[in-house]
């Protein structure tokens, strides 16, 4: 059978079985040629600018390894190489590579710039040896190719491989992409739009550069290549000496992410609350609380609609780390349409929602009051849990959810209606003065938590034996100045409602998991953290515990960024940023930074949150600097009162400071200024190169 090559850089006919052309329709089947020559070959079929060549055949191999190279393979080195003349690229073209599961990528060898009959064969040898690279061996095929002498190459991505943004992502080096594919240069890259315009803006390197023109071909080829192949491709690509762009692979993107959409998601005063990961028991029992009160405060004050709160997860859980919908509640920055100045619906809203607003505002402290005054009534008549039978504890779990949604929705709206003084009271204070007075006097921590309640604002929720206090430092703060804000006390005095609910919902359902350990129904109690209610409820009436459950071991899940979105495979994207740091009081003082557990006294510490555990450190710091919170949270009134200069809600916090440099923290502006650099304020927004974060649930 005669095969004529009509395509790319080379013509020439070659005749044989073993030996496939890709132009021929022979090598589109990646079952003969290997998925890496079928791509091309089906690219070059659809016009794409693909170079000439052949293939061996992976049946042309078998004859290669039993009986070495025939004519017909000789035949087909003169017809690619046109005699000789012209230096050959030979590449690998397996059956297991360039998978939508699995590249395979850099497991096989390709031999560059070979010249000459004898080289062209100890370089189809080399080929074929190392399909021995993977752990289970397929049929290979060896695709041969013109060498390209490129100007410029490099490697394109149809979709953004981390965020799964649709906009093609190309890194370039000047001469062939091989040094980049392999890791010895870094290249350049550009994030191209639809238009082919550069998003990125970036300053590259001198003579590192594509033109207009050729950033708009490479954007249509990689386009193109993801239209022919039913998804984003990862395009390998070079620029000859003419500036003509060349297709050299195309393959799908594996392991790239979905994109990320919807709402953004914060942590913000979630964090606070719930400053550590969450077991599903304690997601159970404490978040639907959270999510129906902000939903419920969300449309009695008229700030949403009731279809917008329920189109909106209001509040997410990734992997046991709560997050807030940011959109939602106002606390992300919104795009004002340009034909929203003309749609009277919205004051007419804000028009009939006003008188309900109003009568709310001047009805909620004393509805708080009462509130308070209830949930402290019901607490004190709580017997002893040890003396309650099962079906007693598994009611506290049960009815404390709506106690905590009614807490929740009060302190929230208080928050949203009510004007509240950033120089009110905290109870972290009052808690931290209690511990202090109770170690003086000799009391272990079990008393302390029996008689001052109160101190466990100092300690974050958790399932599981009685919480211990860690040993505190010295409490300085300063009076409260003015007269005492009304509407901020009674707010404290919700959340610390809202935690001592907590620790009675933890100690009744640690209680009920004893009681199951030593039944022998729970390998240990433990174990029941890791049970949603139902299945806990099931399991206390009689019921057997779920398949498996000491297999269900809780994934580490760092802290969430500040802000972000969640893809449709339930991972983290983290956004940028450009919003303002707050300045949380406290008033300007300088340090070295430090970042992690036990700072040194006179620091400025930077931290993700303002977590409970803060208290015990705050007396002895110069100044803090968080990435989210709220100038109103407890531990933000608490860093006033002990003269800590603070700033909250400070963008990528975490990585913007280096352990050990000198700061400057005004907590009135929310400035932090470096000391070692000239006019080197360090401001939320000049935090221009934050890396995106992932998280994986």
């Amino acid at each position: 059978m005669t095969l004529v090559h009509a395509g790319g850089q080379n013509g020439g006919v070659i005749r044989s079985t073993d030996v496939v052309p890709l132009s021929d329709e022979r090598a589109r089947a990646a079952t003969l040629v290997g998925a890496k020559a079928a791509n091309l070959a089906i690219a070059l079929h659809h016009g794409l600018p693909v170079l000439g060549g052949a293939v061996i055949s992976t049946e042309g191999v078998r004859e290669w390894v039993k009986r070495g190279p025939s004519a017909d393979h000789h035949d087909m080195w003169a017809s690619v190489s046109r005699g000789g003349t012209v230096p050959l690229v030979v590449r690998s073209s397996s059956t297991v590579e360039d998978a939508e599961e699995s590249s395979k990528a850099g497991r096989f060898t390709s031999v560059l710039r070979v010249s000459g009959w004898a080289p062209f064969v100890d370089a189809v040898g080399e080929v074929i040896d190392s399909a021995t690279a993977v752990d289970e061996p397929a049929p290979m095929a060896v695709l041969v190719q013109p060498w390209l002498e490129a100007a410029m190459g490099g490697v394109a991505f149809g979709a953004d491989p981390v965020t799964g943004d649709d906009e093609v992502v190309a890194s370039f080096v000047n001469g062939g992409p091989d040094t980049l594919v392999s890791g010895q240069e870094q290249g350049e890259m550009v994030h191209l739009d639809r238009y082919g315009r550069d998003r990125s803006r970036r300053r590259h390197q001198s003579g590192t550069t594509l033109s207009r023109r050729e950033l708009r071909a490479l954007n249509r080829l990689v386009r193109r290549t993801g239209e022919l192949f039913e998804g984003p491709q990862d395009v390998e690509w070079a620029v000859d000496a003419d500036r003509r762009l060349w297709l050299l692979q195309s393959r799908p993107i594996t392991a790239k992410r979905t994109a990320a959409k919807g709402p953004r998601f914060g942590p913000g005063p979630l964090a606070e609350t719930f400053p550590d990961q969450l077991a599903p028991l304690e997601e159970d029992l404490w978040l639907p609380a959270v999510r129906d009160g902000i939903a419920q405060a969300l449309v009695l004050s008229g700030a949403r609609r009731s279809r917008q709160v329920e189109r909106s997860q209001v509040v997410a859980s990734v992997g046991g780390r709560p997050a807030v919908d940011l959109d939602l509640i106002g606390a992300a920055p919104v795009r004002r349409r340009w034909w929203a100045a003309l749609d009277p619906r919205p004051g007419a809203r804000r028009l009939a929602a006003s008188w309900r607003v109003g009568r709310l505002r001047s009805a909620l402290p004393k509805l708080a009051e009462q509130l308070v005054y209830d949930v402290d009534e019901s607490l004190l008549d709580v017997p002893t849990l040890s003396d309650l039978d099962d079906d007693a504890l598994l009611l506290i779990l049960h009815n404390a959810r709506d106690t905590l949604r009614a807490l929740h929705g009060h302190e929230v709206l208080i928050g949203m209606l009510l004007p509240t003084d950033v120089n009110a009271s905290s109870v972290a204070s009052g808690a931290l003065a209690a511990v202090q007075k109770a170690r003086a006097a000799g009391r272990n921590d079990e008393e302390i938590i029996r008689r001052d309640p109160i101190v466990l604002a100092l300690v974050a929720p958790r399932v599981g034996p009685q919480p211990s206090l860690p040993p505190t430092a010295a409490v300085t703060t300063r009076p409260t100045e003015g007269v005492v804000d009304r509407d901020a006390t009674i707010r404290e005095a919700l959340r610390l409602r809202i935690r001592w609910v907590h620790e009675l919902t933890a100690r009744a359902a640690w209680e009920l998991a004893t009681r199951l350990s030593q039944q022998d129904r729970l390998y240990q109690p433990r174990c029941a953290r890791d049970l949603t209610l139902d299945e806990l409820t099931r399991l206390v009436e009689g019921g057997v515990p779920p398949t498996a459950l000491r297999d269900r071991l809780l994934d580490d899940v760092p802290a969430l960024p500040a802000v972000f979105r969640l893809r449709e495979d339930g991972t983290v994207a983290a956004l940028d940023v450009d919003t303002a740091a707050l300045g949380a009081g406290g008033g300007r003082a300088e340090g070295l930074v430090h970042i992690g557990d036990d700072p040194p006294s006179g620091a400025v510490l930077v931290a993700e949150a303002l977590t409970p555990e803060l208290a015990w450190v705050l007396p002895n710091l110069n100044g803090l600097i968080v990435e989210t919170g709220s100038p109103l949270s407890h531990l933000a009134i608490l860093a006033r009162e002990a003269g800590v200069a603070t700033v909250v809600a400070y963008p990528d916090a975490m990585n913007a400071f280096a352990p050990g440099e000198r700061v400057l923290v005004d907590g009135s502006t929310g400035e932090v200024t470096r000391l070692e650099e000239k006019g080197g304020t360090a401001s939320a927004a000049d935090n221009g190169d934050r890396m995106t974060a992932e998280v994986r649930t």
